[in-house]
């Protein structure tokens, strides 16, 4: 196959990527946008295998199993992994793509031809690969670790602040030491890959989890720029553009998140959320009121509207479908339900929204959090699935507080709350909620999905 009709197929596939992550900007095209996005990679996989690359032997033998391998684990997982785990599955495929940068500047120092001027932007671009990819890899690991609860609090360092900008001080000087050599010491590179795995570790573990959502959209860019270096590194007009596009999403939704959290970017790098907090007052004050399923479905069922919260108990219960369920009985009573969703709520960017829709949830009943404010004041009852930090009012009123200035849904403006929670524990920013002893607020007891169950049967029977 001619060149210039490989360099228009590539084209092509980048048109597929752009076109299909427009796609995903909204749920009624997100399939399709998703679709489109993955012809357009396998269009570019097929595209390379063709590519002239000068005298480099094609190994299709190991192309073909790595293929094999990674569609396999792709695959079985996409699969599998249920959706309580897929801000985890997330991290780690995240992660992957860091290490493939990582391993391909690696190799990349490994060929370099004795005399190679190393002082280039080249060899720059490798260095920069080397740095990006392993704070991509290694920093997704441990925000998995912290997702998945193992490492929630097993990290701790002191002064993590100034530990790590003496470190990133140290990557760089090492940087430039390699590029000012007359010739390539490798040992030093694998000494700056240490220290990269090592930042990539130091980086996350301080911050909260109440930030993991933001940390997420961080890595993903980080991630995003590896593949665009990596692109430059072999001149591949898909890795370059994709890199962008990826790197560049990642940044938005970053900074979108840091708003929706009215917080700025270096507070959450610093840390904050995770911080244990306690609310002002005695414990004398807490009082705790207990629902019953059966005064929610009366409460429910002869309300006009009624707003639903969730949060990842919702996930955790695998709750969605029953929610689902509660919600079209409710509209068929003559109650008008809607969902408040936070920007921040779950453990990833949107992971309500994947929820819902997982559970065939009509997007139009889905409210932005700004949205859902107004509503409240004239909404008879919430109930508040499995959601604690994003409803939490100690963010406006207790300066103390981690949360503190964070946008919330004023769920207390309501008439009344029913809250429905496994327990009394705290939520992933590890602060106690005032919310939970309201005079308004009525606390419903265990598993999202088992009461959730109890109330439609209570409904259908009132």
């Amino acid at each position: 196959m001619e060149r210039p009709v490989l360099d228009f197929l590539y084209l092509l596939s980048i048109i597929f990527f752009i076109v299909g992550l427009r796609g995903l900007s909204h749920p009624e095209t997100a399939r399709r946008g998703n679709l489109l996005a993955a012809a357009g990679m396998i269009l570019a996989i097929i595209i390379t295998l063709f590519y002239p690359f000068g005298d480099t032997p094609n190994n299709y033998g190991w192309i073909a199993g790595g293929m094999a391998v990674g569609g396999t684990v792709g695959y079985i997982a996409a699969v599998k992994i249920k959706m309580t785990k897929m801000p985890e599955m997330v991290s780690v495929f995240n992660g992957f793509g860091g290490a493939c940068t990582m391993l391909i500047a690696i190799t990349e120092f490994r060929m370099l031809p004795v005399g190679t001027e190393l002082m280039s932007g080249p060899v720059f671009v490798i260095v920069f690969s080397l740095f990006i990819g392993s704070i991509a890899f290694s920093g997704s690991m441990v925000a998995y670790g912290k997702l998945d609860g193992f490492l929630r609090d097993s990290i701790k360092l002191p002064f993590p602040q100034i530990f790590n900008g003496l470190l990133l001080l140290g990557i760089i000087v090492l940087g430039g030491i390699i590029m000012s050599m007359d010739e390539l010491n490798y040992s030093l590179v694998l000494i700056l890959l240490a220290l990269s795995i090592l930042y990539g570790i130091t980086f996350v573990s301080p911050i909260g989890g109440g930030d993991m959502p933001v940390v997420i959209s961080l890595l993903n860019s980080f991630t995003g720029i590896g593949a665009a270096f990596a692109g430059l590194i072999y001149g591949n007009q898909v890795m370059i553009v994709g890199g962008i596009l990826v790197g560049a999403s990642g940044t938005f939704l970053t900074i979108l998140m840091c708003d929706a959290m009215n917080r700025s970017l270096i507070n959450v790098i610093i840390g904050g959320l995770g911080a244990t907090s306690l609310v002002a007052g005695d414990d004398k004050d807490k009082v705790v009121k207990e629902a019953t399923h059966g005064d929610t479905a009366i409460l429910l069922k002869y309300s006009q509207k009624v707003f639903i919260v969730p949060g990842y108990g919702l996930a955790v219960a695998q709750a969605q479908h029953a929610c689902h369920e509660l919600e079209s009985l409710l509209e068929k009573e003559g109650v008008q339900v809607r969902y408040g969703i936070h920007p921040v709520a779950g453990r990833m960017p949107g992971h309500m929204n994947v929820l819902l829709a997982e559970a065939d949830v009509p997007y139009d009943r889905l409210l932005e959090m700004e949205d859902s404010n107004k509503e409240l004041p004239t909404t008879d009852v919430v109930l508040v699935i499995g959601a604690n930090d994003v409803v939490n009012p100690a963010a406006k009123t207790d300066t103390g507080s981690p949360i503190y200035g964070m946008p919330i849904i004023d769920v207390e403006m309501a008439k009344n709350v029913i809250i429905m929670k496994r327990s009394m524990r705290t939520g992933y920013a590890g602060i106690d909620n005032p919310l939970f002893y309201g005079d308004k607020t009525r606390m419903l007891f265990g598993d999202a999905k088992v009461s959730l169950t109890k109330l439609i049967s209570e409904v259908n029977s009132a």
